[in-house]
């Protein structure tokens, strides 16, 4: 199937999805790929459909969603494999503009040392970059690169991207366990300073990923990578995708699912909560109630306190 959806999407709104790659070709083979395990390992472009085909089928979900009163926010190229490796992908982009929809891109940037990788992608209006690394240890360890990349020319392309970038530019880091982190949070940071996302967006494993000893990171590097970005970017453009539905920020008269959305996006800072719970007429008992049922989890970070929602798999059941 070319195109499905429309689905929600917390970076997108409601998202028609593109599969303009047949599963599962790829530049990586990333450890916690939710696909499962790269099938063919290439970075040479090459063509997968013929443009009009994918024009066809993308138009007519379009027109049903339409019909059913449905919204469509973004068109979104979201394949099995990197869409980036579709040779055709700029004339492709430029048929769906004739449908009026912004257009995006979920991409794990292997290619964007690419010239003409660069120019097709300037033509979205949303493009998401992975940045799981900026090392060469942990780069190969999580997203296991095609041996013929280079992740210096790869960081360089991003930046040469960034320069010439008039749509919004969003960056996503997958946490694992299992991974002797080190320095890297302050790494990735400086680079993210750089590069200058509109969001960069932290999140963990939340389907079965490729290899079966992938685990979620626990919620301690969880923060410390958010503290680590934030201070470099600023905690307005640093944001948790670590797997919760629903409309964060949204506030419902319900404080406990109020809370729980909202620290499954941002940690709060024990003052913030105070702030909060003082709002809405609730008191403490709250936050030792969710802590005791295992749903939000306390963290210390330079000598304050921070709430996090806990992550799923490790919630009472």
């Amino acid at each position: 199937m070319i195109a499905f959806g429309p689905v929600p999407s917390r970076r997108l709104g409601k998202s028609l999805g593109v599969n303009n790659i047949p599963d599962k070709v790829c530049t990586y083979a990333c450890v916690y790929c939710q696909i499962g395990r790269t099938l063919r390992m290439e970075i040479e472009r090459r063509a997968f459909y013929d443009p009009k085909l994918i024009f066809r089928e993308v138009s007519e979900k379009v027109n049903e969603a339409l019909e059913r009163g449905e919204k469509i926010d973004y068109i979104t190229f979201v394949p099995d494999g990197e869409p980036t490796l579709d040779a055709n992908l700029g004339r492709e982009i430029d048929l769906l503009r004739r449908l009026g929809i912004k257009l995006a891109t979920l991409t794990n940037a292997s290619l964007i040392w690419r010239e003409d990788v660069r120019e097709d992608l300037l033509k979205l209006d949303f493009v998401s970059l992975k940045v799981d690394a900026v090392s060469e240890a942990p780069w190969r360890k999580i997203d296991r690169p095609h041996k013929s990349l280079s992740l210096e020319r790869i960081l360089e392309g991003m930046l040469e991207f960034r320069e010439e970038f008039k749509g919004k530019l969003v960056t996503e880091t997958m946490l694992i366990d299992n991974v002797d982190y080190g320095d890297e949070f302050e790494r990735i940071a400086e680079f993210l300073k750089e590069l200058k996302p509109d969001t960069a967006y932290i999140a963990v494993p939340t389907r079965p990923p490729a290899e079966p000893w992938v685990r979620p990171a626990r919620e301690e590097v969880i923060n410390r990578a958010f503290q680590a970005f934030s201070k470099a970017l600023g905690e307005d453009r640093v944001e948790y995708l670590i797997g919760y539905e629903g409309n964060a920020f949204t506030f419902t008269g319900n404080v406990e699912e109020d809370l729980l959305s909202i620290t499954a996006v941002h940690p709060m800072r024990e003052d913030a909560v105070r702030e909060f719970l003082r709002k809405a007429n609730a008191d403490w008992s709250i936050i030792e109630k969710l802590i005791r049922e295992n749903k939000l989890i306390e963290l210390e970070y330079e000598g304050k306190k921070f709430y996090m929602r806990r992550l799923k798999s490790r919630e009472t059941r």
